[in-house]
């Protein structure tokens, strides 16, 4: 089977952090976030894709998606 060592370098880290935090997700994610934060680089939201909201997502009460002639 065909592997790919990019992919593997990137599991090996992963695996190195994880076991550095004994697996505990919310000491890892605490980590990624300093990190984040430490960084200095901006920090973008955007909002969702009206597309996929609509595919995905219930619409609301208010919401008319009826087709109108």
């Amino acid at each position: 089977m065909w592997q790919d060592e990019i992919l593997d370098e990137i599991h090996k880290i992963r695996e190195e952090h994880a076991k550095s935090f004994n697996y505990d997700l919310d000491a890892m994610f605490a980590d990624w976030q300093k990190k984040q934060a430490e960084s200095g680089r901006e920090i973008v939201s955007l909002p969702p894709k009206h597309a996929l909201t609509m595919r995905w997502s219930r619409p609301s009460k208010g919401d008319d998606f009826s087709v109108q002639e």
